[in-house]
C-alpha cells in the first residue's frame, strides 16, 4: 500500500509541474532592474511628477463639485504606466480600467484634453459624454478607460488577435487589477490568448486593496503572476514602486510577445495612496501603512534621490521641472473649467442603434 501511494503522489507531482498536453509552463527569469542613464531618470521623474500632479489637481477639483460621477486617483501607482510606456514603440495599445488618468498621460494625451473630460466639456477626449471612466484616443492607441470591472480584458484580448490577424508585431498593453483578477471572463481571454498565441501582455497591478478589502481577503491565490499558470501562460512578479524594474519587466514581456510566443502576465507589486475612490475614506488601513509606503517606497522620490546622487540634477533643476509639471496641470485646470459644454445635439451622436 506504501509502495502505491508513493507511486500515486509521484504521478500528482509530475502532473502539477505539466499542462495537459504535457508541456510545462517555462516562465523566463525575473529580470532585473534596468541602469537608467541621466536621460531615462529625468523623463521618468517628469512623466511620473505630471501624472501625480495632475491627479492632485483633480482631486481639488472634484472637492469643489466641477467634477461629477466617479473618480478614481492614481497616486502612487505612477510607475507602473510610466514604465511600460518606455518599453512600448508606435503601434502597441493599451486599454485600462476606471483607474485610468496616468495611463492617458503616459500616452501622451493632453492634459487639457484628459481634465476637460473630467469636467464634461466640449473639448474633452469623449467630447464631454465619457468622463473619467470612459474617454479614449486613437492617435495615441489608448482604448479606454472601462467602468465595469475586468471588461477591458476580453476586449484588450481582442486588439491583440486583430494584431495577430494583421499580421503586425504590434502588442497589446493590457491593465487590470488584483479585484478585476477574480472576474470571470479574464480567464476565458486567459483561455482564448493562450490557444492562439496572442501578443498580449497582461498586466495586473496589484496595489493591495480590491476597493476596500485586502487582497489576502478576498483572493485564495495572491501572487497574481500564478494566475495564468492552468492556461499556459508565464507570469513574472515586478517592483511596480521602481521604474526600472518595470521597464526591464516590460521590455522582456513586449519581446515575448514579439517573438510569437504568446500571451505573459507581470504582476506589478504597487500601492495607491488614495481611497478606492474619491468617496472612500480608506477606513481600512492604517495612516502609518500608508506612511511607510509613502517614505520607503515612493516611485518618485526614489528617481529623485537618484538624480541627486549621481549629480545629474540638483534641487533647483528638480524646482524647474516641478514648477512647469505645474503650470502644465493649472493650465488643464483652467481651460476645464472655462471651455464651452457640449451641445445638446450631442445626446443623439455616437449611438449605436
Amino acid at each position: 500500500m506504501a509502495r502505491a501511494a508513493s507511486k500515486t503522489s509521484a504521478a500528482r507531482s509530475r502532473s502539477t509541474k505539466k499542462g495537459a498536453s504535457g508541456s510545462a509552463v517555462q516562465a523566463p527569469k525575473p529580470p532585473k532592474p534596468e541602469d537608467f542613464d541621466k536621460e531615462q531618470e529625468l523623463h521618468a521623474y517628469r512623466e511620473m511628477l505630471l501624472i501625480r500632479r495632475f491627479e492632485e489637481k483633480a482631486g481639488q477639483l472634484y472637492g469643489m463639485g466641477l467634477i461629477g460621477g466617479f473618480c478614481h486617483l492614481y497616486i502612487g501607482q505612477e510607475a507602473v504606466v510610466v514604465g511600460m510606456q518606455m518599453s512600448m514603440k508606435d503601434g502597441d495599445q493599451v486599454i485600462t480600467g476606471y483607474r485610468d488618468h496616468g495611463h492617458m498621460l503616459a500616452t501622451g494625451m493632453e492634459a487639457r484634453g484628459v481634465m476637460a473630460e473630467l469636467t464634461g466639456r466640449r473639448n474633452g477626449y469623449s467630447k464631454g459624454k465619457g468622463g473619467s471612466m470612459h474617454m479614449f484616443s486613437k492617435e495615441k492607441k489608448f482604448y479606454g478607460g472601462h467602468g465595469i470591472v475586468g471588461a477591458q480584458v476580453p476586449l484588450g484580448t481582442g486588439l491583440a488577435f486583430a494584431n495577430r490577424y494583421r499580421g503586425d508585431d504590434s502588442v497589446s498593453i493590457t491593465y487590470f487589477g488584483d479585484g478585476a483578477a477574480n472576474q470571470g471572463q479574464v480567464y476565458e481571454s486567459f483561455n482564448m490568448a493562450s490557444l492562439w498565441k496572442l501578443p498580449v501582455v497582461y498586466i495586473i497591478e496589484n496595489n493591495r486593496y480590491a476597493m476596500g478589502t485586502a487582497v489576502a481577503r478576498s483572493s485564495a491565490e495572491t501572487d497574481f503572476s500564478h494566475r495564468g499558470l492552468s492556461f499556459k501562460i508565464p507570469g513574472i512578479q515586478v517592483d511596480g514602486m521602481d521604474v526600472r524594474a518595470v521597464k526591464a519587466a516590460g521590455d522582456l514581456a513586449v519581446e515575448w510577445c514579439r517573438s510569437g510566443k504568446g500571451p505573459i502576465i507581470l504582476e506589478m507589486q504597487t500601492y495607491r495612496y488614495r481611497g478606492h475612490s474619491m468617496s472612500d475614506p480608506a477606513k481600512y488601513r492604517s495612516k502609518d501603512e500608508v506612511q511607510k509606503m509613502r517614505s520607503e517606497h515612493d516611485p518618485i522620490e526614489q528617481v529623485k534621490q537618484r538624480l541627486v546622487a549621481n549629480k545629474w540634477a540638483d534641487e533647483d533643476e528638480l524646482k524647474a521641472i516641478d514648477k512647469e509639471v505645474r503650470e502644465i496641470v493649472g493650465d488643464s485646470a483652467e481651460f476645464a473649467q472655462t471651455d464651452p459644454e457640449p451641445d445638446v445635439s450631442e445626446l443623439y451622436t455616437d449611438i449605436l442603434l
